[in-house]
Parts: C-alpha cells; structure tokens; sequence
C-alpha cells in the first residue's frame, strides 16, 4: 500500500516519532545525548519551531513539536542528518542511522497537548529504565519540574494551564505527573487513517486545508488531457493512438498510469480521464490507486508540462 503523503501547514503541531533503523542503538553515550539535544536547540533557532516536549531513548526518539514557516520534513530532515553525520563520524560506520520514515501525527494541540506530554515524560517509567519520570535526564521533564536557564522547550504555555504564577504551576505539574492515571497508549495512537489525532471536527479542519492546498498546487484543469497525454507520452516514446488502443505492452500500460495521475493532479475525474483515453473507467480507478512507486516519473512529467507552458508564454 503507498504511503499517504506527510500533512504540513503552517502552525501544525505534531507527535513525531523517529525509530533506529532496525531497532538499532542512536544513543551509546552521555555525549550522544547531549549532542542530539544541541541540535535541537540549533534548529529550533534556523527554523523557528517550537517544541514542547521529547524524551531520548537508547534506540528512539519522541518530539512534541509545533512549525511555522519551515515545514516538518525540512526540520527533521536536518536535525537527523546532522546527528547521523556526527554519529558516523565518532563510530567509524557509514549509511542510515535512523528509519527512512519517521512516523509523524498530526494533533488537536487544544485536547492532546498535555496527554502528550504526560506521555512522553512517563517513556522512560515504562521502559523501566527509571521508577520516576524525574530520574531520567534526557526528557524535558526538568524543563517542567524546574527553572533552567537558556532552556529550549517552550515550557510557560502549559504551565500557564495548571496556574498563572509559575512555582504554583511547577507544584500542579509535578502532582499531574504523579498522579496515578497513566496515558495509556491506545489513546495517543488512536488516530485517523493513521496519521491525524483529534476529534471529528478537528479531522474536518485539517482535511479542508490539505483540500486548499491540493487545490492552490494545481491550477484547476490548467492543461488539456490531450496535453497532458502527449507530453508523458513522449517521455516514454508511447503515442496518444498506442494509449488509446487494446495493446496491454508494459511500457504502454506505465504511461496510460502516468497520464492519469498527472491528470488528477490538474482536478481532473477518473470519468474524464476514462473518456479521454477510451478505457473503462474501473480501469482507471485502478490506475489512481496508490502511484508511489510512480512519483519520480511522475514529477518529471508535471515539471515538463511546466516548462511547456512557461516556453509558450515566452513565445
């Protein structure tokens, strides 16, 4: 099944989850730690995020992180990078350090934020590595527990939710974390098509925005399928007559997928594109599904149509 594409606007708040590739160990030291924790300070500062909770574990990592402008692929790509780069470097090894696919969900921050950060806080409690969350010193519990300086969570937001004045929150944070109901995991990773954490109304905004998106990334029928067909045809040395025909030749069949997919990105309805290239349109709802593995070529084809019509307009 293809992997349904990363949810990013501005003010997205996410649970990010990055694994070891292959369950691997990223942290070996106190150094490794510390490191990984200067990076995300470094980052923080590039990129302008805020971050309201992790905790580092021998072999993963969780983040509570809220972007700006910088999208959430672009700041995790350079945190990971980096530490990988200095990872490889003081062990002698070489290749990936971390899983190619972090897992990143999207959440209701007004309902999630302090479940999720109760959650991240308590991993180490139950990895029982450590009886107390305050035991553990790679999480941003301490940020939570107590004033440090320079600190890199931002931290008075939620404490303003337990009370105004700071040592008093400090007081109802520590009584939150201790209290006896645990967050339990069903909870945190009950989520929509796996990628969303919220309520009904909360998936309803999100999905409008990525709808918007959709929509502003590609111009409403901005080519014709006649275009669209004969520019990815092209690329593959296929004409519109062999799309059109019975012929089930491999090459044939990739470029009659290809057109589709292009020909969604531009709004258009699997009818159209079945009507266009004279098929059933069960068969092109076959071609819509999924795609992935097509998307290179895929973004190759839409980047041509691109500069067709930017040399037309020159013209």
């Amino acid at each position: 099944m293809a992997r349904k594409p990363r949810i990013e606007y501005e003010g997205a708040f996410y649970h990010v989850i990055t694994r070891g590739n292959q369950r691997q160990r990223v942290f070996k030291g106190d150094d490794d730690f510390q490191k990984y924790i200067s990076l995300l300070a470094f980052y923080k500062e590039r990129n302008k995020y805020s971050l309201y909770a992790y905790v580092l574990m021998s072999n993963h990592v969780h983040l509570l992180i809220e972007t700006r402008t910088i999208p959430l692929s672009k700041i995790l790509q350079g945190i990971n990078q980096s530490y990988t780069m200095y990872f490889n470097r003081k062990y002698k090894t070489v290749g990936h350090l971390f899983q190619g696919r972090y897992k990143a969900i999207l959440c209701d921050k007004d309902a999630y934020l302090l479940s999720l950060i109760k959650y991240i806080h308590l991993n180490p409690v139950r990895a029982k590595i450590a009886k107390t969350p305050g035991e553990y010193l790679w999480s941003s519990h301490q940020s939570y527990d107590k004033q440090k300086k320079d600190d890199i969570v931002a931290t008075d937001q939620v404490l303003r939710m337990f009370s105004e004045e700071k040592a008093q929150a400090r007081k109802l944070y520590r009584a939150y974390m201790d209290e006896g109901l645990a967050v339990k995991k069903e909870e945190i990773y009950k989520t929509v098509s796996q990628r969303i954490l919220g309520e009904e109304k909360f998936v309803d905004t999100v999905m409008e925005k990525i709808e918007e998106r959709i929509e502003n990334k590609r111009k409403h029928h901005e080519y014709s399928l006649k275009e669209i067909a004969e520019t990815i045809g092209r690329m593959r040395g296929i004409t519109l007559k062999q799309l059109r025909g019975k012929s089930k030749n491999r090459e044939i069949l990739t470029v009659r997928r290809l057109a589709s997919l292009a020909a969604r990105e531009f709004s258009y309805k699997g009818k159209e594109i079945a009507f266009f290239l004279e098929k059933d349109p069960s068969v092109i709802a076959r071609y819509l599904q999924g795609g992935e593995t097509f998307n290179a070529d895929l973004d190759r084809a839409l980047n041509m149509l691109s500069d067709k019509s930017i040399r037309n307009k020159q013209v």
